[in-house]
């Protein structure tokens, strides 16, 4: 196996327990799951479905950046929604960002870090 590389950038937020933002190994890379963390403030900013899934995904952008990669790159998403009743309205920004269509799951959880309402983690390929 080839050696894992962790990955890291000061444009997206640290993570908030012992794990990595991202690990590539073997030409994929396996993205951390990513809340609505602002990271110019160091906390979640917005408070509404839509703005949470947009700071996400800018989150997840600026990590697949720091390894030259961009959106049309990710093979699989797994997002977890704090409420089901949310899915439309996460989708109408996910779709914005995620244009290829990657293989997908998406649940309802019970609840997220710091009491965010969404969480989107992705993996990869270079």
């Amino acid at each position: 196996m080839e050696k894992m590389k962790k990955i890291h950038t000061e444009k997206a937020p640290a993570a908030v327990g012992p794990y990595s933002q991202a690990i590539e190994v073997n030409g994929l890379i396996y993205l951390s799951g990513q809340i609505a963390i602002d990271p110019k403030v160091g906390k979640i900013a917005a408070d509404d479905i839509e703005g949470q899934t947009e700071q996400c995904c800018k989150n997840i952008s600026a990590v697949l950046e720091e390894v030259g990669l961009d959106f049309k790159s990710v093979v699989k998403t797994t997002c977890f929604l704090a409420e089901i009743s949310d899915f439309q309205k996460f989708n109408s920004v996910y779709e914005k960002y995620f244009i290829s269509k990657p293989a997908r799951s998406c649940v309802a959880v019970k609840d997220l870090p710091k009491n965010a309402l969404c969480e989107i983690e992705i993996i990869a390929a270079k």
